[in-house]
């Protein structure tokens, strides 16, 4: 039997009843593939069930306001998709008529969806035979295959995705790369693949020549950024201050505390004249891909007179326990309040 076959056949018996996996719906399907960049399965498939609920078509997407997109996304991190998410809904509705796409060209044009997820939607929803090349994708070709492409070459990606044309079912296309990415998430994972369960393990190069443990080969590492944030919780009894993060930076559009990056918050509130009596309150380390940050929270009590003039100083709003659950929050501050004020 061929390579496809046997994976095809794997698949069929061994596939997970995802809720995506119950139709062709364009949108649902691309709804679940955003979710799940860089985000596991089992995670993800709440939030996909929560927004298919709340959004049950484009149409439902595209005329919701962003904060509650946001809102809906928190916790899950990388709120680039969210904001793209929405962005490419409203643009569908109202530049496309409310249709989507229907082949790998035209997915290619919206915003966030690159080649993966393109080549995943055309296949599944529309049967278009091109492969979806996602780290599931070149972990197993480079196994199977025992390729020693560097997968974070420049050339890399074209090359597998070159390799994924010749060997993609093309009378199956969308289960075919459902498949590989179900064998890459389950059987030949990155640590200890189980490769005495893997339905080509008669034919795998890599299993042959001993080479499984070494492959994919990636040499480019990943630089990290090192900062430092100050939160500021400025209370007045139960109100305190919030803003919205409109930079184009980590968490944008969603809501925290006054925030300042600075090595020192002492010498940062002495330059701009802020006489608080800050109190650490809690501690943490935070890490995104690229960006490791240390945070510190602080809590300043003050007075309703100044909290309202800390507000205009800092262009914050003022906001009560009880308004806050409208508000998108990061994940630190979602943890703060739920541990500080048990929201």
């Amino acid at each position: 039997m061929t390579f496809n076959s046997l994976i095809l056949i794997w698949f069929d018996k061994n596939k997970r009843n995802l809720p995506w996996r119950q139709h062709k719906d364009p949108y649902k399907i691309w709804l679940s593939e955003i979710i799940l960049q860089q985000t596991r399965v089992a995670q993800g498939t709440a939030y996909y069930l929560r927004f298919a609920d709340t959004f049950p078509t484009v149409r439902d997407l595209a005329k919701a306001d962003e904060t509650e997109v946001l809102k809906l996304w928190q916790g899950l991190g990388y709120y680039s998709r969210a904001r793209n998410l929405h962005f490419t809904a409203k643009h569908i509705v109202n530049e496309l008529n409310g249709i989507f796409p229907e082949n790998f060209k035209d997915l290619m044009k919206l915003k966030g969806v690159g080649e993966y997820t393109a080549a995943a939607i055309a296949s599944i929803a529309f049967d278009e035979a091109l492969p979806a090349i996602d780290g599931n994708a070149f972990r197993l070709y480079a196994r199977y295959f025992n390729i020693h492409v560097d997968i974070s070459s420049p050339q890399a990606k074209k090359y597998f995705f070159e390799l994924g044309k010749q060997v993609i079912d093309p009378n199956r296309p969308g289960d075919f790369n459902q498949a590989v990415m179900e064998m890459g998430a389950t059987i030949c994972v990155p640590v200890n693949p189980k490769c005495g369960i893997c339905p080509v393990n008669n034919s795998c190069e890599a299993i042959a020549q001993k080479t499984v443990e070494l492959l994919p080969i990636k040499s480019k590492k990943v630089k990290v950024k090192q900062r430092n944030f100050h939160f500021l919780d400025i209370t007045a009894g139960e109100k305190f201050l919030i803003k919205k993060r409109i930079e184009n930076d980590v968490w944008k559009n969603l809501y925290n505390f006054p925030l300042f990056e600075t090595d020192s918050i002492d010498q940062q509130l002495e330059e701009l004249n802020l006489n608080l009596s800050l109190i650490k309150e809690h501690e943490e380390k935070h890490i995104l891909t690229h960006q490791r940050l240390q945070i510190v929270f602080w809590k300043a009590n003050v007075d309703e007179a100044e909290l309202k003039n800390l507000a205009e100083k800092l262009d914050s709003e003022i906001i009560s326990q009880k308004e806050l659950e409208k508000y998108p929050l990061p994940r630190p501050m979602e943890k703060y309040f739920s541990k500080k004020y048990k929201v």
